[in-house]
């Protein structure tokens, strides 16, 4: 399970270094193997474990070619996936054209999404954190069912 916003660095060679906290659950999940693919709502990457992946392949085999969201769905998220392994430095590679979709400069974020992580751009992030706290904070609107009864 992750969770938290990590501050870490691009390398020159395009290489995310998977803070060490996460490495052993991710070499005893998967042995290292991961995906990562775009967000197609935001300005982010999404980067899964492979066994988690695999389920959203299913998911995507399932979707008709004929219905054309399904299909672009299917062309987006599986078209940009990107599968390989962590090195022993726990790094993995992003490729330019995922590193384009987010805008990915140096200074990047890693955000633990209990299954997953996003790769944001940190001024990216710190922007949108803050437009969701703004939204949070902007006063009434309608919460789906599963909301009603969250609490913290």
């Amino acid at each position: 399970m992750f969770r938290g916003a990590n501050a870490i660095n691009l390398d020159v060679k395009g290489r995310v270094t998977i803070p060490t906290r996460y490495r052993q659950l991710l070499l005893d999940d998967c042995q290292g193997q991961l995906v990562c693919t775009i967000d197609t709502q935001q300005s982010c990457l999404l980067l899964y474990p492979l066994t988690e992946w695999e389920e959203i392949e299913l998911k995507l085999s399932k979707l008709s070619s004929m219905i054309p969201h399904e299909r672009r769905l299917q062309r987006l998220l599986l078209g940009y996936a990107l599968e390989g392994a962590m090195d022993k430095s726990g790094r993995f590679l992003l490729t330019a054209p995922l590193r384009d979709h987010a805008n990915l400069k140096k200074e990047i974020m890693l955000v633990g999404q209990l299954n997953r992580f996003e790769i944001w751009d940190a001024e990216t992030w710190q922007a949108q954190v803050e437009a969701d706290i703004e939204t949070e904070k902007s006063g009434p609107f309608e919460l789906s069912e599963k909301l009603q009864d969250f609490s913290l």
